[in-house]
This record gives C-alpha cells, sequence and structure tokens, in this order.
C-alpha cells in the first residue's frame, strides 16, 4: 500500500508532540497563529451615528486600536459611542431637561410689546389726515393656581430622571453586548487553539497508524479509525474557525470599526482570589452574598430606580389633578399710546386687571382624578412587579456566578489530569501497548475538558458583566471591591 504523507520512519523516536500543553495561564492564553483577521488600519473610517462632540474621541480611540490591538476598555468606549440606542436614550434626556426649563420659565411673568397703524384710503378725509399710529404694551401675571406650578416641576423632574435612569439602562446594555462580543471572540481563539491541538494529536495518531499498518501491528479496521478521527477533527477545527470569524466580524459591528481587530488577552489572575472566595462559600455564605448584593442593586438599578419615579410621579399626577378644584388668580397690567398727525399724541393710558375662575365642571375633574389614580396604581404594581424581577435575576446571576467559580477550578483540574492522562496514552501508543481507540478517547478527553475550561473562564467573566449590570457598578473596579468586601 502506498504511504502517507504522516510518516514516521522505524526506528525513530515518535515527535514528543503535547498538543494540550501545559495548564492554561490566567487568560493570558494562546491566540491561534492563523487568526482569519488582522487589526485595523489607521484609515478606518469614523462609523456615522455618534453625537458630534464624540468625533474626535471616536477616531483617536479607532487609531489606537489600529496600532495596538483591541483592548476591552477601548472596545466598550467604542460600543458607546457607536451605539444609536443610547444616543437616542441621551437625547430624550435632553429633551426632558428642556421640558423642566419650558415649565419653569411658564411662571415668570408674560410680557408682549404691540404695534398698530391705520389710515383712510376712502372718503373725504385724506390719507394724511386720518393717518394714526399707536403703541402698546401688557403684562400678566398668575397669582395663584392651586399649587400646580410646584407639582407640575416635580413632575417634570421626575420625568427627567426616568429618562436618565433609561439612558443608564441602555448604557448597561451595551456594555453587557460588548463584554459578550469580547469574551465571545476570545473565547473562540481559544476555542480554535484547543481544536487545531486536537487536530494535531490525531495527525500524530495516524502517522503511528500507517507505520503499524505496515508492519502489520494493527488491522486495517484500526487505521481507518485513526483516518476518520483525524478528518473529524479537522472538520471540527474549521467548525472553530468560521467561529472565530463569525466573533470577530461581531465585534467589529459594535465597535464600527472599519475592519475586524484581534481582542487583546486579559489578565485572568486578578479575578482569581474572587474565584477562591465564591467556589469556597458555605450555604450560609452564600445566603449573606445573595442578601448584601441584594440590598446594593436594590438602590444602584436602574429599572428599579425607574419604576419607583414612576409611582412617585404618578402620585404627583393625581394631586396635580385634584388641583383642578381649586380656583386661580391672575393679573395685569396693560397700557398704550397713540399719535395722529392731526392731534399729535393723545394722553397715555394704563390699565390694571385682575381675574379669576373658578371651575364649576366638576364631574370632568373627578373623571380626571380617577383616571390618574388608576395609573398610580398601574405604577405601583409595575413597582412590585419590577422588585420581583430584579429579586430573581440576581439570584439567577449571583448562583451562576458562584457556580461558574467553582466550575472554573473544577475544570481547571479536569484539564490538568486530561492531560497528564492523554500523555501517558501517547508514551503507551507509541510503545505499542495502547490502542488507536484508546489513544483518540485519551485525546478526546483532554479536548473535551480543555473546552469546558475555557468555556468556565469566559463563562466567569461574562456572569461578572451581569453582576455589575443589575447592581449599577460604575466599574469593574468598584465590582471587584464590593465582591472582595462580602
Amino acid at each position: 500500500m502506498k504511504k502517507q504523507r504522516h510518516q514516521i520512519k522505524e526506528g525513530e523516536d515518535s515527535p514528543s508532540l503535547r498538543p494540550f500543553g501545559p495548564p492554561l495561564p490566567p487568560l493570558r492564553g494562546r491566540w491561534p497563529r492563523n487568526a482569519p483577521a488582522k487589526g485595523p488600519n489607521s484609515q478606518g473610517a469614523c462609523p456615522p451615528g455618534p453625537p458630534e462632540g464624540l468625533v474626535l474621541l471616536l477616531i483617536v480611540i479607532v487609531q489606537a486600536a489600529s496600532v495596538s490591538g483591541l483592548d476591552l476598555e477601548t472596545a466598550r468606549s467604542l460600543a458607546l459611542a457607536n451605539s444609536r440606542s443610547l444616543a437616542r436614550y441621551n437625547l430624550a434626556v435632553e429633551s426632558a431637561q428642556l421640558d423642566e426649563k419650558i415649565q419653569r420659565y411658564s411662571t415668570l411673568p408674560s410680557l408682549s410689546l404691540g404695534a398698530s397703524a391705520s389710515a383712510n384710503i376712502l372718503g373725504e378725509v385724506s390719507l394724511k389726515d386720518s393717518l394714526s399710529t399707536g403703541a402698546s404694551f401688557s403684562v400678566s401675571q398668575q397669582i395663584y393656581n392651586g399649587g400646580k406650578n410646584r407639582l407640575l416641576k416635580s413632575i417634570n423632574t421626575m420625568t427627567t430622571g426616568i429618562a436618565r435612569q433609561e439612558a443608564l439602562a441602555e448604557y448597561f446594555a451595551v456594555l453587557d453586548a460588548v463584554d459578550a462580543a469580547y469574551y465571545g471572540a476570545l473565547e473562540a481563539g481559544a476555542a480554535l487553539a484547543a481544536s487545531e491541538a486536537v487536530l494535531e494529536a490525531a495527525i500524530l495518531a495516524l502517522a503511528m497508524a500507517e507505520i503499524r499498518l505496515e508492519s502489520g501491528m494493527i488491522g486495517y479496521g484500526d487505521y481507518l479509525q485513526a483516518l476518520a478521527e483525524r478528518e473529524a477533527k479537522e472538520t471540527a477545527r474549521n467548525q472553530a474557525r468560521r467561529d472565530l470569524t463569525l466573533g470577530l466580524v461581531t465585534l467589529k459591528n459594535m465597535t464600527g470599526l472599519g475592519e475586524p481587530a484581534r481582542p487583546e488577552e486579559l489578565d485572568f489572575e486578578a479575578w482569581e482570589e474572587i474565584i477562591q472566595k465564591l467556589a469556597g462559600l458555605s450555604e450560609e455564605e452564600s445566603a449573606v452574598f445573595l442578601e448584601r448584593f441584594r440590598e446594593t442593586a436594590t438602590a444602584n438599578n436602574p429599572a428599579l430606580v425607574k419604576a419607583a419615579l414612576a409611582g412617585s410621579r404618578a402620585e404627583q399626577a393625581v394631586s396635580l389633578a385634584k388641583r383642578e378644584y381649586l380656583p386661580s388668580l391672575s393679573a395685569g397690567v396693560s397700557g398704550g399710546l397713540n399719535y395722529s398727525l392731526t392731534s399729535g399724541f393723545d394722553r397715555p393710558s394704563g390699565r390694571l386687571s385682575l381675574s379669576a375662575s373658578i371651575p364649576l365642571d366638576f364631574w370632568v375633574t373627578r373623571a380626571n382624578v380617577d383616571k390618574k389614580a388608576i395609573a398610580r396604581t398601574e405604577a405601583v404594581l409595575e413597582k412590585q412587579n419590577a422588585e420581583v424581577s430584579l429579586d430573581l435575576e440576581i439570584q439567577t446571576a449571583a448562583l451562576d456566578l458562584i457556580t461558574q467559580a467553582m466550575s472554573v477550578l473544577s475544570s481547571r483540574r479536569a484539564d490538568e489530569y486530561a492531560r497528564r492522562h492523554y500523555e501517558q496514552v501517547l508514551e503507551q501508543y507509541r510503545l505499542s501497548r495502547a490502542s488507536v481507540a484508546e489513544l483518540s478517547d485519551a485525546a478526546a478527553l483532554a479536548g473535551s475538558n480543555r473546552t469546558q475550561y475555557i468555556k468556565a473562564r469566559y463563562g466567569f467573566l461574562g456572569g461578572l458583566s451581569k453582576l455589575r449590570s443589575l447592581g449599577g457598578f460604575s466599574s469593574d473596579e468598584a465590582l471587584r471591591a464590593s465582591l472582595l468586601s462580602w
């Protein structure tokens, strides 16, 4: 039979291939040398959409990413600047602030000036003799309206607060999305490196199987098994390449870069102390951890703060509707000066006026109050629903993070054990004391455990992002300090 290209001569030692290598260093993992992406060039255009004030900053960040790769903080800054939805929420905040100004201005005196001119164009009196002009001014001020202005000011302030909380929630949503894309690209890169290691192991096993087949040490069925393993591992490698490409494209679209940029490695060691702490929590300590984090999230979570503000605004709206039962009082001052060619200036005129109004359509006011009361009840129910939902999200996120911390430690040990097991089986295979199936099983076990370790590490980082958003933490450092304090 014709020899295949992966051949080891009789009598030669097989290469001491250790495709799975030592345990992964804390997230300073290998990036595949043949990763199908390059960093963006320095000519990458600034994506359309960010507010004008961010354009220069965005260009600087893009150029920095082009030179040194894409780090996590840069990716976050780019995603925030490139987010159309976040820009829309920021505009809503500005609009609410303008509503506050308009309401304040409405409490000031109202000023107006007027001018007029008239003349006859038909009749016995000439145009010149009938020409007259006049000027007038008026000042009006509402003296009493039942306290509506104070309530309107309070309502508008709460509306602005709600808009800010909505923008903050979108801010964290963008951070969560870009974190997931960044970690996903890194995870895909690590998975590609692991699949290439498994493929190298299959190639080595196939090379040895060819030699043994020619020497009659194994049957053709064992050789076909090694060949099938090699092809299957190549298929998995190709799938991993595809996943990495999609991950980089997703990250590129979120950041608005001109072409995919390679994410920089992360320092996982910074979280090692927290991993050890969370993984070692007892049931009682876990309950304390959940309770303390619930207190933090209740005070800072954007959705819950928004619901509380909406409830207070609905309460104020009911009070405002009740003010329609009360009378209102206004005062005004007006004056004028007239001039004509025939009689000259007339004596200036001035006038002071007071006006009061009392609504008599009480049924309309009552219906409006009832409607606002229903809206208040809805706001209370919405707040209660937000509290229940947040409590469930907190418990889920916290328990997931504890579980991921445990998984990081257990999968790290499993990865080390599986790697050593593969090395032993590989040595036995070289000495003809292990079959192709045994080597294939050992390689599959090592590859599977390496994959689980990679997923656990990046799953833990994703859990941190979720916890940061739920608790409304301003930075990773604030989250780290809070976790360590518990």
